[in-house]
């Protein structure tokens, strides 16, 4: 199918997307258009937000694409705007050599169009013809030193974008702070996102995430403590900043600043942590987030050997809907969960499931002493991490005027609730309680009591 106006409404998203598209296609906007010798591939560079202009490829014969630019949306109005372009005027493409950004996309992508699809054999198939053994290919040496001299290029260009990125980012602070946090708490919104489109620009897309929502962190609680979470917050994130800029090829430290590997690698990745044992299902938080996604969290407490709990995370667009949850609470099942690397391992991967036995284990026995050591421990070797997940020992519930408060049986250990539960759970024997801490309150998944397990975040 040819190139044409109805193709790229087609391949639109949405409206918006093409009146994006459409208010791109200014020369300014870019400063490159070229266009194979053969009229197959078109492809440009488009300046943007960032210090760097954002390439983009597209080949019209089968209709495929590719852009650098951080957008979720596929195709995203750089790649049609380049189509949009093409179609209007295809004279403005000037005839050049094929870029070796370009060779390394077409390298790497699969090609799905008819063109490239072997033809069959008019006579149909035949059983002798299955049988002759087809010639390998023969790799060409120059074409991989290509690929892997492409391959350190992007990585050296990463790097150099991730530091512009923190130098950017931490100057961004000190200006936080040297102007007063009274006035960023009247313009927090706006500041943050600032910021993090910034950092999107410099590949740092969760350190982008982590700021963009900070504001609604914020908003949630009481005016008092407004102040000192966001200090706390820009101090933890001073410190994963330093820490990375120390080890720079620090797994753990590249993904709490950039990107997480991908579920083949770390499937991949020999020296994973992968624990086969029996699991439950003690909560779930979903979120909306600021960017359009949607954030689901399945907590996991462990009721054999290996760590206490582990996450599952997945995040999906919100324009899909609420999607129905692969697990239920209180399920217990048999798994074997591979854990991304960290200093204290806790979001995993499931790597095979199969259902739980008829006979329903209990939990681990809670730790002794103080039930705030995990989240101590974990601040120790991890600072810039906020939440830590706990097995609380006996206790029970009980109101203080509007607040809700969680305190050990002996009377000891109290600590403030972020959610009241429902109104009969309070006064309740708790045997057990599975929560997360995020150093000021607790948010309480589930428990175990007299009466049997009980949904505290319904």
């Amino acid at each position: 199918m040819p190139l044409t106006h109805d193709v790229i409404t087609a391949l639109a998203p949405d409206q918006s997307s093409l009146k994006a598209a459409n208010g791109l296609t200014k020369a300014s906007k870019w400063p490159l258009r070229e266009i194979s010798a053969a009229d197959q591939l078109i492809w440009g560079e488009c300046q943007g937000s960032g210090a760097n202009p954002y390439r983009t490829v597209v080949d019209t014969g089968d209709h495929g694409y590719k852009c650098t630019c951080p957008s979720r949306k596929f195709p995203c109005k750089h790649a049609l705007a380049l189509m949009w372009m093409y179609v209007d005027d295809p004279q403005a493409f000037q005839q050049g050599n094929v870029p070796e950004w370009v060779n390394d996309w077409l390298g790497r992508r699969r090609t799905t169009s008819a063109a490239t699809k072997p033809e069959l054999s008019k006579t149909g198939k035949s059983l002798t013809a299955a049988r002759i053994p087809v010639a390998e290919k023969t790799e060409d040496p120059q074409a991989e030193s290509r690929r892997k001299a492409a391959a350190e290029k992007r990585a050296k260009d990463t790097r150099a974008a991730l530091i512009a990125a923190a130098d950017d980012l931490e100057l961004w602070i000190a200006d936080q702070l040297r102007t007063g946090l009274a006035g960023f708490l009247d313009d927090c919104s706006n500041r943050c996102r600032a910021i993090a489109a910034r950092l999107v620009d410099g590949k740092a897309q969760a350190l982008a995430g982590r700021l963009d929502e900070l504001p609604a962190r914020i908003i949630k609680l009481p005016t008092e403590e407004r102040l000192e979470t966001v200090l706390q917050e820009l101090g933890k994130i001073v410190l994963l900043l330093r820490a990375w800029r120390s080890a720079p090829e620090d797994t753990e430290l590249r993904r709490a600043i950039s990107t997480s590997e991908t579920r083949d690698s770390l499937i991949d990745n020999q020296d994973a942590l992968k624990v086969t044992s029996r699991w439950e299902v003690v909560g779930e938080d979903i979120s909306t987030r600021r960017d359009g996604l949607v954030s689901q969290a399945t907590w996991l407490i462990n009721l054999g050997n290996g760590p206490a709990f582990a996450v599952l995370l997945d995040f999906f667009p919100a324009s899909l809907g609420k999607r129905a949850s692969a697990f239920a609470a209180g399920e217990q099942f048999e798994a074997e969960l591979i854990f991304y690397p960290a200093r204290a391992p806790l979001r995993a991967v499931l790597a095979t499931r199969q259902p739980g036995a008829e006979n329903e284990l209990p939990w681990p026995t809670a730790p002794e002493g103080d039930p705030l050591q995990p989240f101590l421990i974990q601040q120790d070797i991890a600072p810039w991490t906020s939440e830590t997940p706990l097995l609380l020992p006996d206790g029970r519930l009980f109101r203080s005027g509007r607040s809700v408060w969680w305190q050990s049986s002996d009377a000891v250990h109290t600590l403030p609730v972020q959610s009241a539960p429902a109104q009969q759970f309070a006064g309740m024997e708790l045997n057990q309680t599975a929560a997360l801490w995020d150093g000021r309150r607790l948010r309480l998944f589930s428990a175990r009591t007299n009466w049997g397990r009980i949904q505290l975040d319904d």
